[in-house]
């Protein structure tokens, strides 16, 4: 994920969100899980310090109280360290889901419209994103962003997380230069 965030400062990229643990990924075996969370657990306190050097404000996403005791002390202690930051910001989604974030913001909901209602979101200083890549090969949303991807313009990629590189991002991002966004109104 480091080269990816360097690759977005260099880019000149200022926010960028990151999926590491859906809520739909509870229903993999146990032993799956728990090793899945003990290593975001572990890339959360090694890559912190190198985040914060760069100027990374990093930001969680999801349901925490779910979590083992020890990832919600890693994403404490990560927000805590740069708090301060003031360069890109980076999203990861961890234990999240667009439908849950939208049932959570809705029980806290008391009124005020759209803006009302993206406050209750769990991380309202978020932009909205111009772009979302799904890499994988997979044509679809896979429950994320539901709320704030609502004209983001969708990018497809074959290749797996592991092998998507800088020159894929570049693609994906010169891809998405070349679309006319029209937020509803009519082509020119």
């Amino acid at each position: 994920m480091l080269d990816r965030v360097a690759d977005a400062i260099e880019l000149g990229i200022p926010e960028l969100t990151v999926y590491a643990f859906s809520t739909e990924n509870w229903i993999r075996p146990a032993n799956e899980v728990d090793g899945l969370l003990g290593l975001i657990a572990t890339r959360i306190a090694l890559e912190t310090p190198n985040l914060a050097a760069r100027d990374v404000r990093t930001r969680f996403i999801g349901r925490r109280g779910e979590l083992p005791a020890t990832l919600r002390e890693a994403i404490h202690g990560a927000e805590t360290a740069t708090a301060g930051c003031g360069g890109l910001r980076l999203f990861v989604a961890i234990n999240y889901g667009g439908r849950a974030e939208i049932l959570d913001a809705a029980a806290e909901f008391t009124g005020g419209g759209e803006a009302g209602f993206g406050a209750c979101l769990y991380a309202p200083e978020m932009h909205d994103p111009d772009v979302v890549i799904r890499t994988g090969g997979e044509r679809r949303l896979s429950n994320y962003l539901l709320w704030q991807a609502a004209y983001a313009e969708l990018v497809f990629r074959e290749e797996l997380w592991p092998e998507f590189d800088r020159g894929c991002f570049e693609r994906c991002l010169g891809e998405y230069a070349q679309r006319a966004r029209r937020f509803g109104g009519r082509a020119r």
